[in-house]
């Protein structure tokens, strides 16, 4: 049964594609400035400087411990989400990751109180790992229930492309802290990042408290079908999707290799690159993603989500091979080229398509909770990665491969996980929302023919 959006609803697809886009763009502001910060001074600040490689280690490692809170977070804002409406989560997640990010920026120092400096970071990071765990599921789910049938590709890739942007202001306020003088570095310019977060509370607020509830949630309410027990229907009919968002979100193992591991190897005594020619790259990267990712989306509305998601999945770990080959030849002209293909044209096309293609596998019942769990459990192995990749550029090797070429290897197996796992799904591009996550049927879409958009 297809049930037709309220009236009160028409015309909010745009409105509810913005607040993902200023909302994601937010929250990932706040994520991503600790990347570069563990990159670049934590292992100076916050560990024992003493012995660097293993500072260097525990605070990769300390940007990874996100990763492992997002699953946690995942349960817990995923039945809140599925069982009390997307709106609420999209609130409280902008706040919680806004002032555990001020909180960062306010820390002491290994100086100051030994110890305890970096259980502290740990304790802030896992904060913002719960945040981010229920961000882009809600966003999605939002803007996924409100788009039109034959548009759901275009208006949930706005929510990767506020990621790409909060990575993109994330990056360019780190340069000109990156300039300064160690000195200055190392006591309180690493902390003004953090502390510019305490807007995103207020912004989080402001942009998404207006926000209309979505009309397949409340559909679902009106109908009385919303499940008290949300996990409990997602794991009992819909654990083959789950498992496949897992799979699948290994993917993300291209963005922290680029973002991290391949910006702290760059910049390290072992290759030499200016920090802040390699933030740039970063920076030119994600500025190209922001107009590849809406085009690949809507070319998913075109031809299908796998294929699009599959040039992505099988380009991303060649293009990832020669941006490291670049870094290690020491070549700026090339890193920059290798760099924007890798990560603003390739992997833009799995990433811009993954919001729709992994919340078509679900129902309403349960799609930001089975978006959330799969997603979360894939991006916290993706997060680890960058631990694993400093693990495996040791005089041993790995697979019997020495330095950067086997972490290109290692993300190649992970893509390849991925690639398998979406090449093996179900297309659903023309299932009509109110059918998403049931048995397949005849879409009621014809070939070739749109459905009526909502003005």
């Amino acid at each position: 049964m297809t049930d037709s959006p309220p009236a009160t609803h028409r015309g909010t697809p745009r409105k509810a594609a913005v607040a993902a886009w200023i909302g994601s763009a937010l929250e990932y502001y706040d994520f991503f400035i600790y990347g570069s910060a563990a990159a670049l001074i934590f292992s100076k600040v916050f560990f024992d400087a003493s012995d660097p490689a293993t500072a260097t280690l525990q605070s990769l490692a300390s940007f990874g411990v996100a990763y492992a809170a997002r699953p946690v977070g995942a349960f817990l804002l995923g039945h809140v989400g599925d069982r009390f409406g997307r709106k609420r989560i999209m609130v409280f997640t902008l706040i919680l990751m806004g002032l555990s990010t001020f909180l960062i920026g306010c820390l002491p120092t290994r100086d100051q109180v030994g110890g305890l400096a970096p259980v502290l970071l740990v304790l802030m990071r896992i904060l913002q790992g719960l945040s981010a765990a229920g961000e882009q599921a809600s966003a999605n789910s939002m803007t996924l229930e409100h788009a039109p049938q034959d548009r759901r590709g275009f208006y949930t890739s706005f929510t990767l492309n506020g990621t790409q942007f909060g990575q993109i202001l994330a990056t360019f306020v780190f340069i000109p802290v990156a300039a300064l003088p160690e000195e200055h570095l190392l006591t309180w310019g690493w902390r003004v990042p953090f502390w510019l977060s305490v807007a995103v509370a207020v912004a989080g607020w402001i942009i998404r408290r207006r926000l209309d509830e979505t009309p397949a949630f409340e559909a679902e309410v009106a109908r009385g079908t919303v499940p008290r027990m949300p996990l409990a229907v997602l794991f009992r009919e819909h654990w083959a999707g789950v498992l496949r968002v897992v799979c699948a979100a290994l993917i993300a193992t291209v963005s922290t290799i680029f973002t991290v591991w391949a910006l702290n190897y760059a910049t390290s005594d072992a290759v030499g690159l200016d920090k802040a020619t390699m933030l740039w790259v970063s920076i030119a990267a994600n500025a190209v993603a922001l107009v590849a990712l809406p085009l690949w989306a809507h070319l998913s509305d075109r031809i299908g989500r796998k294929p699009v998601f599959l040039i992505g999945a099988v380009g991303s770990p060649i293009m990832i091979f020669l941006y490291l080959a670049a870094i290690n030849a020491k070549s700026y002209p090339l890193i920059f080229l290798t760099g924007i293909l890798t990560l603003g044209v390739v992997y833009s096309a799995s990433n811009g398509i993954w919001p729709s293609l992994y919340g078509e596998m679900f129902s309403t019942r349960v799609r930001l909770s089975g978006m959330a769990i799969g997603t979360q459990i894939g991006f916290a192995i993706a997060g680890f990665a960058v631990a694993s990749a400093a693990g495996i550029v040791t005089p041993e090797g790995w697979l019997g491969l020495q330095g950067w070429t086997g972490v290109a290897v290692f993300t190649a197996i992970l893509c390849a996980i991925s690639a398998i796992a979406v090449a093996t799904a179900r297309e659903t591009y023309r299932v009509p929302t109110a059918e998403l996550g049931e048995p397949a049927r005849p879409s009621t879409i014809e070939p070739g023919r749109a459905q009526p958009r909502n003005p």
